[in-house]
């Protein structure tokens, strides 16, 4: 479907799943429909390391696309197609694959980043998506910062879209009764100090009649202006985290904590890309629901429709001025406070 058409559709579309018009005020900056012959290598690089995440997780990213055999990641139909195989694979140990060390694990998939193409400091960030299912699937629509203005990760922030695991199998939700299905989605923040010292908050959202996202498409979007971040699902604002409970911190020469300005790390100063990947098993997606990866549901496949970039029109330097809030939205507060 070309570009146009679904900008078209997108205006017509407000329910559900289906893509959806911008709420009033923001204008469109970015985008990637996916309707070309092949992915746009102007806008995305795919990585190519078996690192594992920083988090233990089982698969290679590979920078097999297209036509090229054995791809992970492809264009067809208009979507973005992100496939997890059951294959082993070696490659670079580290996340930029410098210092000539490799690894070797039990499956492959591929991350996509703009990183070093495009970066954005506030805005609208939406993407439609199908995700993948199985015990031990981690899809994960997010951002990082393209530099490290505040320090290393997390003091520098991270922020986390959409993030699933396990869709489909028994769910360990608390209150959800035994073989219930898996069916959440997540957003979070990560920030603070860098390890031992990160911290994240967040909170997820269930889809009206217990809906498996693995099922079908639906509208995953954030707004971040100076002040607040937040999420929502299908238009629905399900979550705010606001600036006075997010911080970062790094040492000075003698070891002491130092306070970065208020605001950081998703403040003014700071630019993060985006990036899109499934990832398979790991310290989260292998410790949760039917634990560990279950072989035999592999391949996985997260598809996305589109990605779109929009700027608040009002103009404000903070980023302000375009937000549509729910007073019913959660508040998310995290477990452990600034130190």
């Amino acid at each position: 479907m070309p570009g146009a058409v679904k900008l078209l559709l997108a205006a017509a579309l407000l329910s559900g799943g289906d893509a959806q018009a911008a709420p009033p005020g923001w204008e469109l900056v970015w985008q990637d429909e996916f309707d070309g012959p092949a992915i746009d290598l102007s806008k995305w690089e795919l990585e190519d390391n078996c690192w594992g995440g920083g988090n233990h997780e089982q698969q290679c990213y590979t920078p097999r696309r297209d036509r090229q055999p054995g791809a992970n990641a492809w264009l067809a139909d208009g979507l973005l197609h992100i496939v997890a195989r059951r294959e082993t694979w070696t490659g670079p140990a580290s996340p930029e694959g410098r210092d000539g060390a490799t690894a070797t694990l039990p499956y492959t998939s591929a991350r996509l980043r703009t990183k070093g193409r495009q970066e954005w400091t506030f805005g609208r960030f939406e993407i439609r998506a199908k995700l993948p299912a199985g015990q031990g699937s981690w899809p994960a629509i997010w951002m990082l910062p393209s530099g490290s203005p505040h320090g290393r990760w997390a003091a520098s922030g991270e922020i986390d879209i959409m993030e699933a695991v396990n869709l489909g199998t028994p769910s360990d939700m608390p209150g959800a009764a035994p073989g219930t299905p898996e069916t959440r989605v997540h957003g979070t923040l990560h920030y603070g100090r860098p390890p031992p010292g990160n911290v994240h908050a967040g909170t997820w959202h269930v889809l009206p009649g217990g809906a498996n996202p693995a099922d079908g498409f639906h509208v995953y979007a954030l707004e971040w202006e100076q002040d607040e971040i937040r999420w929502y699902v299908d238009g629905v604002h399900y979550a705010s985290q606001r600036a006075e409970n997010w911080y970062s911190q790094r040492q000075d020469a003698r070891g002491g904590w130092i306070d970065a300005p208020p605001g950081a790390p998703f403040d003014a100063a700071s630019k993060f890309h985006l990036l899109l990947n499934l990832a398979v098993g790991g310290d989260w997606a292998g410790k949760v629901n039917a634990t560990g990866i279950d072989p035999a549901a592999y391949p996985q496949a997260m598809q996305v429709d589109y990605v779109r970039v929009y700027r608040c029109g009002a103009g404000h330097a903070d980023g302000s001025g375009c937000a549509t809030r729910d007073p019913a939205a959660q508040q998310v507060v995290p477990e452990r406070p600034k130190p």
